[in-house]
């Protein structure tokens, strides 16, 4: 269904539906367990800006089909060759533009995690308005693994949600990612319910959104202003993480567990040549 008149790339990553003024927005690359690609995060984009415009649509479930809520970025289908400084550039841009999507929607927003979610899609899942998620959901950050900063204001966010100790467990080199119960015990998410009845339950809490006549608000808390600060700021110091050694080398070595040996050769050649092309960022 396509109750926003989305263009019809946007179409093919995304489905709507509209009951009760509560608007769905679906992921809808199941197979692909629904990457954050180019065309994904443009597609979601699209649907939030003119959800935002559409009357018709009071409050928003943001959720996704299939096994996982999100596999997170697809840097291959994110990031391409470039000069160094260009690189850089773009990719404080767009990380900051993809969070400003969720920080400047101005609806209630829940988001419905169905499973998996991991990086951006945990990260900008908390700066909606609330989190459910399902039994079989899991939440995984794993940004000191890659080698990378936090994003998604989750350097001052993850604290105000969950305690200094465990947002240094998800962001930390621990890595811990909590299952759903986990995560509701830990202050994560808001409501954990069975499976099956997630896009029920999801439903209720955003139709009483509707009926009470809510705005807008952030967790924990936070104000828009200081997430957008939180925002920039994450976003130069993620540039430089990307365009560093750790990062290339753990690209490397992670591309080349998983077989793909070209890939994997590029980004060793990449950190191994750092020394000289860095000079040029």
């Amino acid at each position: 269904m396509n109750v926003l008149n989305l263009t019809s790339s946007a179409a093919e990553y995304i489905q709507t539906s509209l009951k009760d003024g509560v608007l769905t927005i679906m992921m809808n690359q199941p197979k692909k367990l629904n990457g954050w690609t180019a065309e994904m995060m443009d597609a979601f984009k699209e649907a939030f800006g003119k959800a935002g415009k559409e009357d018709s649509a009071k409050a928003v479930i943001f959720t996704g089909a299939g096994s996982y809520y999100s596999a997170g970025v697809n840097l291959g289908g994110t990031l391409k060759p470039m000069h160094p400084k260009k690189l850089h550039g773009f990719i404080i841009d767009h990380n900051q533009q993809l969070f400003e999507a969720f920080l400047h929607f101005p609806k209630p927003i829940l988001v419905a995690i169905n499973g998996p979610a991991i990086g951006a899609s945990v990260t900008s899942a908390t700066l909606c308005s609330g989190i459910i998620a399902s039994e079989k959901a899991t939440f995984s950050t794993p940004f000191a693994a890659l080698g990378i900063t936090p994003e998604g204001c989750s350097s001052i966010h993850f604290p105000r949600l969950m305690g200094e100790k465990n947002a240094q467990r998800m962001l930390g080199t621990e890595g811990w990612k909590p299952t759903a119960a986990e995560a509701v015990s830990a202050g994560l998410v808001q409501w954990v319910v069975p499976h099956e009845q997630l896009q029920e339950e999801a439903h209720k809490i955003a139709k009483g959104w509707v009926d009470d006549g809510a705005s807008r608000s952030f967790l924990a808390g936070s104000e828009l202003k200081e997430l957008e600060l939180a925002n920039a700021t994450e976003s130069a110091e993620l540039a430089d993480a990307f365009l560093g050694s750790a990062f290339l080398r753990e690209q490397s070595r992670f591309l080349w567990s998983k077989k793909k040996h070209v890939p994997s050769l590029v980004f060793l050649s990449l950190w191994a040549l750092r020394p000289l092309w860095g000079r040029l960022v």
